[in-house]
């Protein structure tokens, strides 16, 4: 998460990255992003443990994500601010904080054993999870030159692509393994959550002793002149917008479901189905590990709508198959996710000038789409077959293939990336 993206900002003074050594920020950076990726990724497990536990509905357990999600659309602009002030390092210290309190709050909440307080706990989670991405984000684009931004970025969420990867296999051997004492103890989800909070501090001790460059956003910088001074003048923006809102969504969606999906494909225990969804966040690694090096000499547009064109058609042949081809024909679908988020947000801030703040904090909010998304198709695989549920999906994809084709072109004259 999922790798999730958020702000950007402008500099009251433009570095020079020919006398900067960034290796440090970029390494503290990757773990952070790991992090993200590790905690957000874990919420895949939590729904069918929840799931059972509760004995909930499809649309019911995925409230796990539609609570951590939600927090982006609620909280991307104040955490946008509290940025502005603090600067980028004070940002992240206050995120990996706030997250491990969230993570902390498992503790009462496995022990009065209610989902409601579960809930609560993973929206504070989130909480910090946001401010850890509306810092790190914009920190890693301005760590260097702004044309290799996209792919820096990239790289760096291989990184987080590494914490997506081994939280399916760390939930199915600690939590899911456990599923049989759910409906009666959620104890197999505190000690877990225990360790990601006292992790979480420790990070938080080591970054305050790091010497990163303390910077902080700014939106007076207008490096482009423009006759439009309304920021939703820019149909690339807009459009965008609603591409984070769908390729968040979808991303999500996907791998919130993909245990049981799995599970019901092959008729199998859940937590053997879990340690299948490693592969699906595994993929996005490699994609990552490979979009990096691709998006120094290939058009970003053409590989969105690339990628968009094969998720669509992956998942399309996964609902209309059975055993083996319908399983890794879904996990593919990772592979192809692997470099959308950074395509989209580049293509989305490309030549907003003084609107790059406002314009991150739009994109921020858009990840919402996560929340929402996740919700609906449970709310149809309760009234429907898995078939139906995925075309939700599948028409987030579509959409992008629409964004990678037309709807990333700005209306105002600049050269295109």
């Amino acid at each position: 998460m999922a790798s999730i993206p958020s702000g950007g900002a402008v500099l009251t003074e433009p570095l020079d990255h020919k006398q900067q050594n960034y290796t440090t920020a970029l390494t503290s950076l990757a773990v952070l992003y790991f992090m993200n990726g590790f905690i957000t990724c874990l919420n895949d497990t939590l729904v069918p443990f929840f799931k059972k536990g509760f004995t909930l509905t499809y649309s019911e357990s995925s409230l796990v994500q539609f609570y951590f999600f939600l927090t982006y659309g609620i909280m991307s602009f104040p955490a946008g601010k509290i940025i502005e002030r603090t600067g980028y390092k004070n940002g992240m210290m206050m995120g990996l904080l706030v997250s491990a309190f969230g993570a902390f709050l498992f503790v009462p909440a496995s022990i009065f054993h209610q989902y409601y307080i579960f809930l609560a706990a993973l929206f504070v989670l989130a909480i910090g999870v946001v401010l850890l991405q509306v810092a790190s984000n914009p920190y890693i684009t301005i760590l260097g030159p702004a044309k290799t931004a996209s792919s820096r970025l990239t790289l760096i969420q291989a990184v987080g692509s590494i914490g997506t990867t081994i939280a399916p296999i760390f939930g199915a051997y600690f939590i899911l393994s456990r599923l049989q004492e759910s409906t009666s103890s959620s104890d197999a989800v505190r000690y877990p959550y225990i360790g990601i909070g006292c992790l979480l501090v420790l990070i938080a001790l080591v970054v305050a002793f790091l010497k990163l460059p303390n910077l902080k956003p700014s939106s007076n910088v207008d490096t482009v002149s423009y006759t439009n001074t309304n920021l939703f003048s820019f149909r690339n923006l807009n459009f965008g917008t609603i591409g984070i809102f769908v390729y968040v969504g979808a991303e999500v969606s996907v791998g919130t479901f993909l245990t049981n999906y799995i599970a019901d494909t092959l008729n199998i225990p859940v937590d053997q189905a879990n340690t299948y969804v490693a592969f699906y966040w595994g993929s996005m690694l490699v994609g990552r590990l490979v979009g990096s090096w691709v998006l120094r000499s290939v058009k970003p547009s053409a590989v969105l709508t690339i990628c968009a064109t094969m998720a669509t058609i992956l998942i399309l042949v996964s609902v209309n198959s059975a055993g083996s081809l319908a399983v890794w024909s879904m996990i593919a679908v990772g592979l192809c996710n692997s470099v959308m988020f950074a395509i989209i947000f580049s293509l989305s801030v490309q030549g907003v000038g003084k609107f790059t703040t406002q314009a991150s904090g739009i994109l921020s909010t858009a990840i919402a789409g996560g929340a929402i998304v996740s919700f609906s198709q449970g709310y149809v695989k309760d009234h429907a077959t898995w078939l139906i549920a995925f075309m939700i999906p599948v028409v987030c994809y579509a959409y992008l293939v629409f964004y990678g084709v037309n709807g990333y072109k700005s209306n105002i004259n600049q050269n295109e990336l």
